[in-house]
């Protein structure tokens, strides 16, 4: 199997969406109070940092291989 190279953005894109996944379940099982209008900024926020990352991966690897 041949390597991939590493993408941290999609990396926090999948661990914002664990994350947000875990605190719902969570709370659907009575450990915690989570309000239900909290998850979509969460998860646009991540998504927002995961672009932000992978923009700033992307004009890194762009850079070096000129």
């Amino acid at each position: 199997m041949r390597r991939h190279e590493f993408l941290p953005g999609r990396l926090l894109a999948g661990l914002v969406l664990l994350t947000t996944g875990v605190l719902y379940l969570v709370d659907a099982s009575g450990g915690l109070d989570l309000p239900w209008f909290l998850i979509v900024p969460m998860v646009t926020g991540g998504f927002a940092l995961a672009a932000l990352v992978g923009l700033t991966t992307y004009a890194v690897r762009r850079d070096r291989r000129e």
